[in-house]
């Protein structure tokens, strides 16, 4: 694990434009092993696209990413990803779709997968097409293959969606234990109370721009007053 005195993830000048439409706007972003960061903001704010820059997935028209001090193309496997959509494959199983991405990895064996499948109270469709999934059974399979290969950096859009209680719940506490463990976490969310124990940095980002970054409130009800009161400032 990264030392807990250095950055684990570095972020400095991120730029990102669509035609003549800048999403990013020079976003500067630090976070240390341990620290859990939830980002807040309006649909087209630009969330999804930072949270693809710092997992490597699009590249900026300016600015660095860097993962536990290496450039993010060669720290990818150090990262677990999920995006809004859940991007597994219909056609297969919950247990191919993970064993595809231990494949990618190495060195996870077949037992690894069975208890990341067990950890998101997925045992019993880990036989099942996906395509046969409810929309909360597909993200739980979405969040067992992003944690599979015990990465340092976990970057989540919107994990929260489609879950009920019990698997929020059992969530948050997936992200606690990856915090007390070194690993580092960025949550793109709408809903602050949804893992808010896990939670220990706020950050609202507003066409683009941090309008607000500091340590977590007291409280969800006072992260929602800092996000209206960031937005209007």
């Amino acid at each position: 694990m990264p030392s807990p005195d250095a950055p684990l993830l570095e972020a400095r000048g991120l730029t990102h434009r669509f035609g003549r439409t800048t999403v990013l706007a020079g976003v500067d972003l630090t976070l240390r092993a341990g620290e859990v960061l939830l980002i807040l903001g309006a649909n087209g704010a630009g969330k999804s696209t930072l949270l693809r820059a710092l997992a490597g997935l699009s590249r900026p028209d300016a600015g660095s990413v860097r993962v536990g001090g290496a450039a993010v193309t060669e720290a990818r496997a150090r990262i677990g990803y999920l995006a809004h959509d859940t991007l597994l494959y219909d056609d297969l199983t919950v247990a191919e779709n993970l064993a595809f991405t231990a494949r990618l990895h190495g060195g996870i064996g077949a037992a690894a997968i069975a208890g990341a499948i067990d950890r998101v109270a997925l045992g019993t469709q880990r036989d099942r097409l996906v395509l046969h999934l409810s929309r909360g059974q597909r993200q739980r399979a979405a969040l067992a293959r992003a944690l599979l290969h015990r990465p340092d950096l976990l970057l989540f859009d919107e994990p929260f969606t489609g879950l009920d209680a019990e698997n929020v719940g059992g969530l948050t506490l997936r992200l606690q234990e990856a915090a007390a463990e070194g690993r580092g976490v960025v949550l793109v969310g709408h809903h602050p109370e949804e893992g808010w124990e896990a939670v220990t940095r706020l950050g609202v980002l507003a066409r683009g721009r941090w309008v607000h970054e500091a340590p977590r409130p007291a409280a969800p009800g006072d992260a929602r007053s800092v996000y209206q009161e960031a937005l209007r400032g």
